[in-house]
Protein backbone atom coordinates (compact mmCIF):
# COMPACT_ATOMS: atom_id res chain seq x y z
CA UNK A 1 0.00 0.00 0.00
CA UNK A 2 1.30 3.52 -1.12
CA UNK A 3 0.73 7.39 0.14
CA UNK A 4 1.71 10.47 -1.38
CA UNK A 5 1.47 13.40 0.41
CA UNK A 6 1.76 16.41 -0.73
CA UNK A 7 0.14 20.29 -1.60
CA UNK A 8 1.28 21.48 2.13
CA UNK A 9 4.07 22.22 4.81
CA UNK A 10 6.12 18.52 5.44
CA UNK A 11 8.50 19.27 8.16
CA UNK A 12 11.09 16.07 7.76
CA UNK A 13 13.02 17.39 10.82
CA UNK A 14 16.26 16.19 9.03
CA UNK A 15 18.59 18.00 7.00
CA UNK A 16 16.47 20.75 5.01
CA UNK A 17 13.30 20.36 7.18
CA UNK A 18 10.93 21.12 4.62
CA UNK A 19 9.72 18.88 1.36
CA UNK A 20 7.53 18.70 -1.10
CA UNK A 21 6.28 15.56 -1.13
CA UNK A 22 6.40 12.33 1.19
CA UNK A 23 6.11 8.60 0.13
CA UNK A 24 5.13 6.21 2.31
CA UNK A 25 4.63 2.60 1.67
CA UNK A 26 3.81 -0.36 3.91
CA UNK A 27 4.43 1.60 6.71
CA UNK A 28 7.85 3.04 6.27
CA UNK A 29 8.89 6.20 4.44
CA UNK A 30 9.48 5.21 1.28
CA UNK A 31 11.21 8.72 -0.23
CA UNK A 32 11.35 12.27 0.61
CA UNK A 33 11.44 15.06 -1.54
CA UNK A 34 10.37 17.57 -3.95
CA UNK A 35 6.87 16.67 -6.22
CA UNK A 36 8.94 16.22 -9.59
CA UNK A 37 11.09 13.17 -7.95
CA UNK A 38 8.33 11.56 -5.78
CA UNK A 39 5.75 11.42 -8.55
CA UNK A 40 7.30 8.90 -11.10
CA UNK A 41 7.29 6.46 -7.60
CA UNK A 42 4.30 6.64 -6.16
CA UNK A 43 2.53 4.94 -9.51
CA UNK A 44 -0.34 2.72 -7.66
CA UNK A 45 -0.24 5.29 -4.80
CA UNK A 46 -3.20 6.95 -2.94
CA UNK A 47 -2.43 10.58 -2.93
CA UNK A 48 -3.12 13.29 -0.02
CA UNK A 49 -3.58 16.79 -0.99
CA UNK A 50 -2.53 18.41 2.20
CA UNK A 51 -4.12 21.76 1.05
CA UNK A 52 -2.05 23.97 3.10
CA UNK A 53 -1.73 21.59 5.87
CA UNK A 54 1.35 20.64 7.55
CA UNK A 55 2.73 17.14 8.22
CA UNK A 56 5.31 16.54 10.81
CA UNK A 57 7.06 13.17 12.09
CA UNK A 58 4.19 12.36 15.29
CA UNK A 59 5.52 13.22 18.54
CA UNK A 60 7.05 10.86 21.12
CA UNK A 61 5.92 10.93 24.54
CA UNK A 62 9.05 11.30 26.83
CA UNK A 63 7.88 10.69 30.03
CA UNK A 64 4.27 9.41 31.29
CA UNK A 65 2.45 6.71 32.83
CA UNK A 66 0.19 5.10 30.16
CA UNK A 67 -1.39 2.69 32.68
CA UNK A 68 -1.75 5.43 34.95
CA UNK A 69 -3.81 7.84 32.12
CA UNK A 70 -5.80 4.28 31.62
CA UNK A 71 -7.10 3.84 35.50
CA UNK A 72 -7.52 7.80 35.21
CA UNK A 73 -10.44 7.34 33.31
CA UNK A 74 -11.91 5.44 36.07
CA UNK A 75 -11.29 7.89 39.07
CA UNK A 76 -13.30 10.92 40.34
CA UNK A 77 -12.33 13.84 38.42
CA UNK A 78 -10.75 16.27 41.00
CA UNK A 79 -9.13 18.22 38.52
CA UNK A 80 -11.71 21.48 38.25
CA UNK A 81 -12.47 21.27 42.11
CA UNK A 82 -11.66 24.87 43.71
CA UNK A 83 -12.74 24.01 47.73
CA UNK A 84 -13.03 20.96 49.92
CA UNK A 85 -17.13 21.23 48.85
CA UNK A 86 -15.71 20.61 45.29
CA UNK A 87 -13.99 17.39 45.92
CA UNK A 88 -16.96 16.57 47.68
CA UNK A 89 -19.19 17.11 44.57
CA UNK A 90 -16.97 15.48 42.08
CA UNK A 91 -16.71 11.89 44.83
CA UNK A 92 -20.34 12.26 45.04
CA UNK A 93 -21.33 12.59 41.37
CA UNK A 94 -18.80 9.52 40.96
CA UNK A 95 -20.67 7.45 43.18
CA UNK A 96 -24.14 8.24 42.11
CA UNK A 97 -23.45 8.08 38.56
CA UNK A 98 -21.29 4.11 39.04
CA UNK A 99 -23.51 2.95 41.15
CA UNK A 100 -20.29 1.64 43.39
CA UNK A 101 -21.25 -0.72 45.97
CA UNK A 102 -20.25 0.08 50.06
CA UNK A 103 -17.27 -1.33 50.82
CA UNK A 104 -15.73 -0.53 47.05
CA UNK A 105 -12.46 1.34 46.84
CA UNK A 106 -13.14 4.97 44.63
CA UNK A 107 -10.15 7.00 43.67
CA UNK A 108 -10.36 10.81 43.00
CA UNK A 109 -7.54 11.98 41.18
CA UNK A 110 -5.98 15.50 40.47
CA UNK A 111 -6.73 17.68 43.45
CA UNK A 112 -4.73 20.90 43.41
CA UNK A 113 -4.09 22.80 46.72
CA UNK A 114 -2.61 25.88 45.11
CA UNK A 115 -5.93 26.55 43.36
CA UNK A 116 -8.23 25.21 46.71
CA UNK A 117 -9.98 28.54 48.20
CA UNK A 118 -8.80 26.68 51.75
CA UNK A 119 -5.05 26.82 50.64
CA UNK A 120 -4.41 22.92 52.07
CA UNK A 121 -4.79 19.54 51.19
CA UNK A 122 -7.74 18.08 52.41
CA UNK A 123 -8.22 15.77 55.57
CA UNK A 124 -9.46 12.61 55.84
CA UNK A 125 -12.37 14.35 57.90
CA UNK A 126 -13.21 16.37 54.63
CA UNK A 127 -13.80 12.71 52.73
CA UNK A 128 -15.75 11.23 55.43
CA UNK A 129 -18.23 13.60 55.25
CA UNK A 130 -17.88 12.32 51.60
CA UNK A 131 -18.38 8.71 52.93
CA UNK A 132 -17.65 6.15 55.53
CA UNK A 133 -18.98 3.44 53.42
CA UNK A 134 -16.44 3.37 50.97
CA UNK A 135 -12.99 3.55 51.24
CA UNK A 136 -11.74 6.80 49.44
CA UNK A 137 -8.10 7.94 48.24
CA UNK A 138 -7.74 11.90 46.95
CA UNK A 139 -5.01 12.21 45.01
CA UNK A 140 -2.32 15.05 44.44
CA UNK A 141 -2.06 16.83 40.61
CA UNK A 142 1.28 15.89 41.11
CA UNK A 143 0.76 12.29 42.15
CA UNK A 144 3.55 11.96 44.52
CA UNK A 145 1.15 12.82 47.77
CA UNK A 146 -2.68 11.79 48.54
CA UNK A 147 -5.38 11.85 51.63
CA UNK A 148 -7.08 8.60 52.76
CA UNK A 149 -10.34 8.70 54.16
CA UNK A 150 -11.19 6.56 57.83
CA UNK A 151 -12.06 3.75 56.09
CA UNK A 152 -9.40 3.32 53.59
CA UNK A 153 -6.47 3.71 56.39
CA UNK A 154 -8.06 0.92 58.26
CA UNK A 155 -8.38 -0.91 55.59
CA UNK A 156 -4.35 -0.56 54.83
CA UNK A 157 -3.76 -0.81 58.50
CA UNK A 158 -2.52 2.02 59.21
CA UNK A 159 -2.45 3.54 62.66
CA UNK A 160 -1.09 6.58 64.40
CA UNK A 161 1.81 4.38 65.50
CA UNK A 162 2.65 3.36 61.61
CA UNK A 163 6.28 4.49 60.83
CA UNK A 164 6.41 5.90 58.02
CA UNK A 165 9.13 4.77 54.90
CA UNK A 166 12.68 6.71 54.28
CA UNK A 167 11.90 9.52 52.08
CA UNK A 168 8.35 9.95 52.99
CA UNK A 169 5.49 11.00 55.16
CA UNK A 170 2.27 9.70 57.14
CA UNK A 171 0.71 13.37 58.64
CA UNK A 172 -0.47 13.36 61.95
CA UNK A 173 -1.99 16.37 64.13
CA UNK A 174 -1.51 15.65 68.11
CA UNK A 175 -1.29 12.36 67.61
CA UNK A 176 -4.12 11.90 65.21
CA UNK A 177 -3.74 10.48 61.71
CA UNK A 178 -5.02 13.41 59.20
CA UNK A 179 -4.93 11.27 56.41
CA UNK A 180 -2.43 13.01 54.45
CA UNK A 181 0.55 10.82 53.15
CA UNK A 182 3.47 12.24 50.92
CA UNK A 183 6.46 10.47 48.70
CA UNK A 184 7.80 7.01 49.52
CA UNK A 185 4.92 6.30 52.23
CA UNK A 186 2.20 7.89 49.75
CA UNK A 187 3.21 5.64 46.77
CA UNK A 188 3.76 2.66 49.30
CA UNK A 189 -0.11 2.39 50.25
CA UNK A 190 -1.68 3.81 47.25
CA UNK A 191 0.10 0.76 45.38
CA UNK A 192 -2.23 -1.54 47.86
CA UNK A 193 -5.15 0.02 46.61
CA UNK A 194 -7.20 -2.58 44.54
CA UNK A 195 -7.24 -2.30 40.98
CA UNK A 196 -10.54 -1.69 38.70
CA UNK A 197 -12.15 -5.23 37.25
CA UNK A 198 -9.81 -6.42 34.40
CA UNK A 199 -12.05 -5.88 31.91
CA UNK A 200 -12.82 -2.20 32.40
CA UNK A 201 -9.02 -1.51 32.96
CA UNK A 202 -8.27 -3.09 29.53
CA UNK A 203 -11.38 -1.26 28.08
CA UNK A 204 -9.60 1.87 30.02
CA UNK A 205 -6.43 1.48 27.90
CA UNK A 206 -7.92 1.69 24.63
CA UNK A 207 -9.44 4.62 25.62
CA UNK A 208 -6.09 6.16 26.78
CA UNK A 209 -4.27 4.99 23.59
CA UNK A 210 -7.37 7.36 21.85
CA UNK A 211 -6.37 9.89 24.32
CA UNK A 212 -2.35 10.08 23.10
CA UNK A 213 -3.26 9.69 19.68
CA UNK A 214 -5.80 12.97 20.04
CA UNK A 215 -2.78 14.76 20.47
CA UNK A 216 -0.30 13.15 17.69
CA UNK A 217 1.37 10.91 20.12
CA UNK A 218 2.56 7.36 18.49
CA UNK A 219 5.27 6.47 20.99
CA UNK A 220 3.96 6.25 25.05
CA UNK A 221 5.86 5.66 28.08
CA UNK A 222 4.80 3.32 31.08
CA UNK A 223 6.77 5.47 33.46
CA UNK A 224 6.86 3.36 35.94
CA UNK A 225 5.89 -0.61 36.19
CA UNK A 226 6.00 -2.03 39.25
CA UNK A 227 5.30 -6.08 39.53
CA UNK A 228 1.74 -6.04 39.89
CA UNK A 229 0.82 -4.54 36.29
CA UNK A 230 2.47 -7.40 34.44
CA UNK A 231 -0.84 -9.24 34.44
CA UNK A 232 -2.36 -5.57 32.67
CA UNK A 233 0.66 -6.03 29.69
CA UNK A 234 0.39 -9.60 28.95
CA UNK A 235 -3.33 -9.31 29.03
CA UNK A 236 -2.88 -6.53 26.28
CA UNK A 237 -0.63 -8.59 24.52
CA UNK A 238 -2.29 -11.49 24.84
CA UNK A 239 -5.25 -9.83 23.21
CA UNK A 240 -2.70 -7.81 20.49
CA UNK A 241 -4.59 -4.32 22.19
CA UNK A 242 -1.52 -2.36 21.87
CA UNK A 243 -1.85 0.04 18.83
CA UNK A 244 0.38 2.41 19.55
CA UNK A 245 4.04 1.89 21.16
CA UNK A 246 4.60 1.49 24.80
CA UNK A 247 8.15 1.72 26.61
CA UNK A 248 8.23 0.99 30.03
CA UNK A 249 10.83 1.43 32.50
CA UNK A 250 10.61 -1.23 35.57
CA UNK A 251 10.63 -0.13 39.28
CA UNK A 252 14.25 -1.48 40.34
CA UNK A 253 12.68 -3.92 43.23
CA UNK A 254 10.67 -5.19 39.69
CA UNK A 255 13.52 -4.85 37.19
CA UNK A 256 14.86 -9.17 37.11
CA UNK A 257 10.76 -10.18 37.60
CA UNK A 258 10.42 -7.78 34.42
CA UNK A 259 13.02 -9.08 32.40
CA UNK A 260 12.00 -12.63 33.47
CA UNK A 261 8.56 -11.69 32.64
CA UNK A 262 8.98 -10.20 29.34
CA UNK A 263 12.02 -11.69 27.89
CA UNK A 264 10.94 -10.85 24.04
CA UNK A 265 10.43 -6.98 25.21
CA UNK A 266 14.04 -6.53 26.43
CA UNK A 267 15.06 -3.37 24.47
CA UNK A 268 12.98 -4.62 21.65
CA UNK A 269 9.10 -3.99 20.34
CA UNK A 270 6.85 -6.86 21.10
CA UNK A 271 3.65 -6.05 20.12
CA UNK A 272 4.43 -2.46 20.22
CA UNK A 273 5.41 -3.35 24.19
CA UNK A 274 8.97 -2.50 24.83
CA UNK A 275 10.98 -3.13 28.42
CA UNK A 276 13.24 0.08 27.94
CA UNK A 277 14.63 0.68 31.48
CA UNK A 278 14.48 0.72 35.18
CA UNK A 279 12.95 3.73 37.11
CA UNK A 280 14.25 5.14 40.47
CA UNK A 281 12.84 8.66 42.31
CA UNK A 282 15.52 11.23 44.22
CA UNK A 283 12.81 13.59 45.61
CA UNK A 284 9.54 14.86 45.39
CA UNK A 285 7.33 17.65 43.53
CA UNK A 286 8.69 21.41 44.07
CA UNK A 287 4.94 22.73 44.00
CA UNK A 288 4.21 20.38 47.18
CA UNK A 289 7.30 21.55 48.51
CA UNK A 290 8.68 17.84 48.35
CA UNK A 291 11.78 18.67 45.71
CA UNK A 292 15.35 18.45 47.68
CA UNK A 293 17.13 21.84 47.06
CA UNK A 294 20.50 22.74 47.97
CA UNK A 295 18.78 26.10 49.71
CA UNK A 296 15.74 26.45 51.18
CA UNK A 297 12.01 27.03 49.61
CA UNK A 298 11.19 31.18 49.80
CA UNK A 299 10.14 32.12 53.31
CA UNK A 300 10.79 28.68 54.78
CA UNK A 301 10.99 29.52 58.83
CA UNK A 302 11.78 25.80 59.55
CA UNK A 303 14.99 26.06 56.51
CA UNK A 304 13.40 23.50 54.70
CA UNK A 305 15.12 22.29 51.76
CA UNK A 306 12.58 18.98 50.76
CA UNK A 307 14.18 15.96 51.17
CA UNK A 308 16.19 13.08 49.42
CA UNK A 309 14.30 9.62 48.93
CA UNK A 310 17.55 7.56 48.49
CA UNK A 311 20.51 7.64 50.09
CA UNK A 312 23.83 7.70 47.66
CA UNK A 313 24.91 4.22 48.41
CA UNK A 314 21.29 2.67 47.49
CA UNK A 315 21.76 4.86 44.30
CA UNK A 316 24.53 3.71 43.79
CA UNK A 317 23.81 0.21 43.93
CA UNK A 318 20.62 0.75 41.52
CA UNK A 319 22.94 2.16 38.40
CA UNK A 320 25.00 -0.75 39.25
CA UNK A 321 22.30 -3.31 38.85
CA UNK A 322 21.33 -0.69 35.47
CA UNK A 323 24.65 -1.02 34.16
CA UNK A 324 25.26 -4.87 34.84
CA UNK A 325 21.66 -5.28 33.04
CA UNK A 326 22.21 -3.20 30.19
CA UNK A 327 19.03 -1.12 31.51
CA UNK A 328 18.67 2.71 30.70
CA UNK A 329 17.50 3.90 33.75
CA UNK A 330 14.98 6.44 34.13
CA UNK A 331 16.07 9.26 37.02
CA UNK A 332 12.85 11.19 38.97
CA UNK A 333 14.76 14.48 39.71
CA UNK A 334 13.00 17.79 40.26
CA UNK A 335 15.41 19.61 42.49
CA UNK A 336 18.78 21.02 42.63
CA UNK A 337 20.07 19.01 45.04
CA UNK A 338 18.73 15.82 43.70
CA UNK A 339 20.24 16.58 40.50
CA UNK A 340 23.53 17.31 42.12
CA UNK A 341 23.59 13.86 43.53
CA UNK A 342 22.74 11.91 40.50
CA UNK A 343 25.53 13.76 39.12
CA UNK A 344 27.86 12.62 41.56
CA UNK A 345 26.88 9.05 41.51
CA UNK A 346 26.63 8.76 37.94
CA UNK A 347 30.02 10.41 38.07
CA UNK A 348 31.22 7.46 40.40
CA UNK A 349 29.53 5.23 37.99
CA UNK A 350 31.55 6.20 34.56
CA UNK A 351 34.67 6.50 36.28
CA UNK A 352 33.86 2.29 37.56
CA UNK A 353 32.56 1.67 33.55
CA UNK A 354 33.47 4.14 31.27
CA UNK A 355 30.97 3.09 28.72
CA UNK A 356 28.44 3.67 31.50
CA UNK A 357 27.76 6.77 29.33
CA UNK A 358 26.00 4.49 26.40
CA UNK A 359 22.63 3.67 28.77
CA UNK A 360 21.81 7.32 28.02
CA UNK A 361 20.63 8.05 31.91
CA UNK A 362 17.39 10.04 31.76
CA UNK A 363 17.15 13.07 34.56
CA UNK A 364 13.11 12.81 34.43
CA UNK A 365 11.88 16.54 35.04
CA UNK A 366 15.02 18.42 35.58
CA UNK A 367 12.78 21.30 36.58
CA UNK A 368 14.96 22.93 38.68
CA UNK A 369 18.66 21.63 37.52
CA UNK A 370 20.65 24.62 37.29
CA UNK A 371 22.51 26.53 34.54
CA UNK A 372 25.82 25.88 36.46
CA UNK A 373 25.01 21.97 36.57
CA UNK A 374 24.66 21.56 32.52
CA UNK A 375 28.18 21.46 32.09
CA UNK A 376 28.13 18.37 34.11
CA UNK A 377 25.07 17.10 32.60
CA UNK A 378 26.57 17.38 28.73
CA UNK A 379 30.00 15.91 30.07
CA UNK A 380 28.31 12.24 31.72
CA UNK A 381 25.87 12.05 28.71
CA UNK A 382 22.68 12.57 30.89
CA UNK A 383 19.52 13.73 29.12
CA UNK A 384 17.39 16.29 30.52
CA UNK A 385 13.40 15.83 29.57
CA UNK A 386 12.21 18.44 30.92
CA UNK A 387 7.99 18.74 32.43
CA UNK A 388 8.36 22.35 30.77
CA UNK A 389 4.46 22.62 30.92
CA UNK A 390 4.88 23.73 34.48
CA UNK A 391 5.73 27.08 33.51
CA UNK A 392 2.55 27.48 33.00
CA UNK A 393 0.58 25.38 35.36
CA UNK A 394 2.57 26.20 38.40
CA UNK A 395 4.64 28.89 37.47
CA UNK A 396 3.27 31.27 39.71
CA UNK A 397 3.49 28.76 43.21
CA UNK A 398 7.23 28.50 41.62
CA UNK A 399 7.59 31.95 42.18
CA UNK A 400 5.96 32.31 45.54
CA UNK A 401 8.31 29.10 46.55
CA UNK A 402 11.33 29.25 44.71
CA UNK A 403 11.85 33.38 44.53
CA UNK A 404 12.24 34.71 40.99
CA UNK A 405 16.06 34.54 40.32
CA UNK A 406 15.51 29.98 40.81
CA UNK A 407 11.90 30.28 39.07
CA UNK A 408 13.34 31.74 36.14
CA UNK A 409 15.75 28.64 35.61
CA UNK A 410 12.47 26.00 35.58
CA UNK A 411 12.89 24.04 32.84
CA UNK A 412 16.09 25.32 31.62
CA UNK A 413 15.73 24.85 28.28
CA UNK A 414 17.30 27.59 26.70
CA UNK A 415 20.56 26.92 29.12
CA UNK A 416 20.27 23.67 27.48
CA UNK A 417 20.29 24.63 24.15
CA UNK A 418 23.58 26.83 24.28
CA UNK A 419 25.42 23.98 25.76
CA UNK A 420 24.36 21.61 23.04
CA UNK A 421 22.22 19.45 25.23
CA UNK A 422 19.55 16.70 23.56
CA UNK A 423 16.72 17.59 25.85
CA UNK A 424 13.45 16.16 25.79
CA UNK A 425 9.80 17.74 26.90
CA UNK A 426 7.02 15.54 28.71
CA UNK A 427 4.01 16.51 30.26
CA UNK A 428 3.82 13.50 33.44
CA UNK A 429 0.50 12.08 31.78
CA UNK A 430 -1.99 12.03 33.64
CA UNK A 431 -0.35 14.72 35.96
CA UNK A 432 -1.37 17.18 32.44
CA UNK A 433 -3.07 16.21 29.40
CA UNK A 434 -0.76 14.78 26.85
CA UNK A 435 -0.84 18.18 25.09
CA UNK A 436 2.53 18.48 23.17
CA UNK A 437 1.68 21.48 21.41
CA UNK A 438 0.77 23.23 24.47
CA UNK A 439 4.18 21.99 25.83
CA UNK A 440 5.96 23.81 22.61
CA UNK A 441 3.88 26.95 23.11
CA UNK A 442 5.42 27.03 26.87
CA UNK A 443 8.84 26.30 25.76
CA UNK A 444 8.66 29.50 23.23
CA UNK A 445 6.60 31.33 25.45
CA UNK A 446 7.81 30.75 28.96
CA UNK A 447 4.62 32.62 30.27
CA UNK A 448 2.68 31.63 33.28
CA UNK A 449 -0.93 31.50 33.70
CA UNK A 450 -0.48 34.36 35.99
CA UNK A 451 0.60 36.18 32.80
CA UNK A 452 4.49 36.21 33.93
CA UNK A 453 7.55 35.65 31.16
CA UNK A 454 9.31 33.13 33.56
CA UNK A 455 12.80 33.60 32.36
CA UNK A 456 13.25 35.01 29.33
CA UNK A 457 16.27 33.81 28.69
CA UNK A 458 15.14 30.14 29.00
CA UNK A 459 12.51 30.48 26.12
CA UNK A 460 13.71 28.88 22.58
CA UNK A 461 12.84 28.94 18.99
CA UNK A 462 9.78 26.66 18.20
CA UNK A 463 12.37 24.33 15.81
CA UNK A 464 14.11 23.31 18.58
CA UNK A 465 10.84 22.70 21.19
CA UNK A 466 9.28 20.46 17.78
CA UNK A 467 12.54 18.89 17.88
CA UNK A 468 12.14 17.77 21.98
CA UNK A 469 9.02 15.92 21.28
CA UNK A 470 10.42 14.36 17.90
CA UNK A 471 14.02 13.21 16.96
CA UNK A 472 15.41 14.30 20.26
CA UNK A 473 12.99 12.03 22.08
CA UNK A 474 13.22 9.49 19.70
CA UNK A 475 16.88 9.63 20.86
CA UNK A 476 15.85 9.13 23.86
CA UNK A 477 14.31 5.88 23.42
CA UNK A 478 17.70 4.61 21.39
CA UNK A 479 15.15 4.75 18.34
CA UNK A 480 16.86 7.65 16.76
CA UNK A 481 16.85 5.11 13.43
CA UNK A 482 13.36 4.43 13.40
CA UNK A 483 11.38 7.78 14.17
CA UNK A 484 11.40 11.29 15.17
CA UNK A 485 12.60 12.13 12.25
CA UNK A 486 10.38 11.73 8.47
CA UNK A 487 13.40 9.65 6.23
CA UNK A 488 13.98 7.01 4.05
CA UNK A 489 13.12 3.69 5.94
CA UNK A 490 11.65 4.77 9.19
CA UNK A 491 8.23 4.40 10.69
CA UNK A 492 5.68 5.96 8.94
CA UNK A 493 4.34 7.61 12.32
CA UNK A 494 2.82 11.02 11.14
CA UNK A 495 0.62 13.83 12.39
CA UNK A 496 -1.55 15.92 10.53
CA UNK A 497 -2.13 19.33 12.16
CA UNK A 498 -4.66 22.31 10.75
CA UNK A 499 -0.87 24.91 11.03
CA UNK A 500 2.75 24.90 10.43
CA UNK A 501 4.08 25.06 13.97
CA UNK A 502 7.17 26.50 12.41
CA UNK A 503 5.27 29.11 10.57
CA UNK A 504 3.12 30.77 13.25
CA UNK A 505 3.23 33.50 15.70
CA UNK A 506 4.82 32.10 18.93
CA UNK A 507 1.04 32.97 20.69
CA UNK A 508 -0.53 30.84 18.14
CA UNK A 509 1.31 27.39 18.86
CA UNK A 510 -0.99 26.17 21.48
CA UNK A 511 -4.24 26.68 19.23
CA UNK A 512 -3.17 24.30 16.35
CA UNK A 513 -5.15 21.11 15.86
CA UNK A 514 -4.61 17.39 15.88
CA UNK A 515 -6.48 16.35 12.81
CA UNK A 516 -4.70 12.87 11.78
CA UNK A 517 -2.28 10.68 13.76
CA UNK A 518 -0.80 7.55 11.75
CA UNK A 519 1.16 4.72 13.20
CA UNK A 520 3.20 2.30 10.85
CA UNK A 521 0.96 4.22 7.66
CA UNK A 522 -2.31 3.20 9.47
CA UNK A 523 -4.61 6.10 10.80
CA UNK A 524 -5.36 5.85 14.37
CA UNK A 525 -7.09 9.16 14.92
CA UNK A 526 -8.62 11.42 13.25
CA UNK A 527 -10.51 14.58 14.41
Amino acid sequence: MKTLYYGGSIRTMAGNGRVEALLVEDGRVAAAGTWEQLRPLARGAETVNLDGRALLPAFLDAHSHFSGAAHAMLQADLTQATDFAGIGRAFADFLAQNKVPEGQWVVGRGYDPTVLAEGCDPTRGVLDRISTAHPLLAVHQSGHMGVFNTRALELLGVTADTPAPAGGMIGKENGKLTGYMEENAFLQYQQRVPPPAPDDLLDACRRAQQLYASHGITTVQEGMLPADLFGLYHALLERDMLRLDVVAYAGMDALDAALGAFPQAVRRYDRHFKLGGCKLFLDGSPQARTAWLRAPYQHAADGCCGYPAMEDSALRQALETAYQRRMQPLVHCNGDAAAAQLLRVVDEAERAHPDFGSLRPVMIHAQLLAPDQMDEVARLGIIPSFFIAHVYRWGDVHLRNLGGKRAAHLSAAGSALRRGLPFTFHQDTPVLPPDMLHSLWCAVTRRTAGGVTLGEDERIPAADALRAVTANAARQYFEEGQKGTLQPGKAADLVLLDADPLAVPPDRLRDIRVLQTVKDGQTVFRA
